[in-house]
C-alpha cells in the first residue's frame, strides 16, 4: 500500500475536514459552557433541604451516568420527538435538528458529571465558611454565590477540565445521528477516495491537536484560580 495525502488535502475534501473540524469544536465547547451551568444548579439544588427537587436532581444524574452517551442520543433524535408539540419539532426542523439533539444530548450527560464534580468542591468546604456567611446574614442564595460556590470552583476545575476533554471525544458519537463533525466527513472522505488511513489519520492528528489545546488551556486555568496554600 502506498499513501497519498494529495487527494485527501484537495480543495473540496480539505473543506470537508475544515467543516468537520469546526462543527466538533463549536459542538463541544457549546455542550461544556451549558453542562457546567447545568451542573452548578444541580448541585446547588441538590443542597436544599427539599426532597422532591433533590430527589429529581438524583435521578436525573443516576440516568444520565448509567445510560450509555449513544442510546441517549438515540432517544432525543429519534424517540423524544415524536413526544414533543408538532410546532415544536417543525421548528427544530427547519434548522439542524441532528446538531440541536447532540448537543442536548452532550450537555445534559456532561452536567450530570459536573454536578458530583462540582458537589465534591463543596464537600470539600469547611463547614466554618457556611456558619460564618449564616452569621453575617446572608440567605442561601448569596451565601452560594458570594463564598462557597468560588471556592468550590477552583476545587472543580481539574476535573471539570477532564470532563471536556470527554466531551470533546465524545462529539464523535454524534455521527451516529448525522452529525457532521470530524469523524463523519472522515467517513465521508474515505467512501469517495477510498483512502481510509489517509482520511482518519488527518482526522486522528486533529483530535490529537484538540486534546493538546484542551490540556494546555486547562493546565493554565488550573493554575490561574488554584487556591493557594499556606
Amino acid at each position: 500500500m502506498t499513501l497519498d495525502y494529495s487527494a485527501i488535502l484537495e480543495d473540496r475534501y480539505f473543506d470537508y475536514l475544515v467543516s468537520g473540524a469546526i462543527t466538533t469544536f463549536s459542538l463541544a465547547l457549546a455542550a461544556w459552557v451549558a453542562a457546567i451551568i447545568l451542573g452548578l444548579l444541580i448541585a446547588a439544588v441538590r443542597n436544599i433541604d427539599f426532597l422532591p427537587t433533590r430527589w429529581f436532581c438524583i435521578v436525573f444524574v443516576d440516568y444520565h451516568r448509567s445510560v450509555p452517551l449513544l442510546v441517549q442520543l438515540f432517544v432525543w433524535y429519534f424517540a423524544l420527538p415524536e413526544l414533543l408539540p408538532q410546532a415544536f419539532t417543525q421548528s427544530i426542523n427547519r434548522g439542524n435538528p441532528e446538531v440541536f439533539f447532540a448537543w442536548v444530548s452532550l450537555t445534559l450527560y456532561s452536567a450530570s458529571y459536573m454536578s458530583e464534580d462540582i458537589r465534591s468542591g463543596l464537600r470539600a468546604i469547611p463547614p466554618g465558611q457556611f456558619e460564618a456567611a449564616r452569621t453575617i446574614g446572608m440567605n442561601y442564595a448569596k451565601m452560594m454565590r458570594w463564598v462557597i460556590f468560588p471556592q468550590a470552583w477552583r476545587l472543580s476545575l481539574p476535573p471539570l477540565v477532564n470532563q471536556a476533554l470527554i466531551l470533546f471525544k465524545g462529539t464523535s458519537l454524534a455521527s451516529a445521528i448525522g452529525v457532521a463533525e470530524l469523524s463523519y466527513q472522515a467517513r465521508s472522505i474515505e467512501t469517495q477516495t477510498f483512502r481510509a488511513f489517509e482520511a482518519f489519520s488527518l482526522v486522528t492528528l486533529i483530535y490529537m491537536v484538540g486534546t493538546i489545546m484542551i490540556m494546555f488551556f486547562g493546565d493554565r486555568l488550573v493554575a490561574r484560580y488554584a487556591l493557594k496554600r499556606g
